[in-house]
């Protein structure tokens, strides 16, 4: 480690935090706060705002059909879509938007932002025909 210009030694203890908070779905039932399974993924979201330890931002995935191209692609319960195309999402609708969208355009694919606990990736997801 560098401090100050000056080569520093520092020790550290690799262990688990207690108490690791997990997304758990608390959800309303209302237009905005529902639960939306995504079209021919495989999987359900919710907003993040309504799932508690998720954040404020994006749509948590509330459920994966291990059978599904979702589950292919590494999707897990708990992990965050920020965006999907480029564009941010923060209610189920926006996913399913714009992932029409994508098919309307002829798309063999959308490209999702995703968190994972603290790290965010990019997966490519494929798109059924019809």
């Amino acid at each position: 480690m560098l401090r100050n210009g000056k080569s520093k030694v520092v020790n550290l203890t690799l262990g688990q935090l207690p108490n690791a908070r997990e997304a758990k779905a608390d959800i309303d039932t209302d237009s905005k706060g529902s639960t939306m399974e995504v079209p021919r993924l495989g999987m359900t979201v919710a907003p993040a705002d309504k799932v508690d330890g998720a954040g404020k931002k994006g749509v948590v995935v509330t459920n994966v059909d291990p059978k599904s191209a979702a589950a292919d692609r590494g999707f897990k319960k708990g992990d965050v879509i920020l965006e999907v195309a480029g564009k941010s999402v923060a209610t189920p609708t926006d996913v399913r938007e714009a992932i029409e969208a994508a098919r309307t355009d002829k798309k063999n694919s959308v490209l999702m932002r995703l968190r994972s606990g603290d790290a965010s990736r990019y997966v490519a997801v494929p798109l059924a025909n019809g």
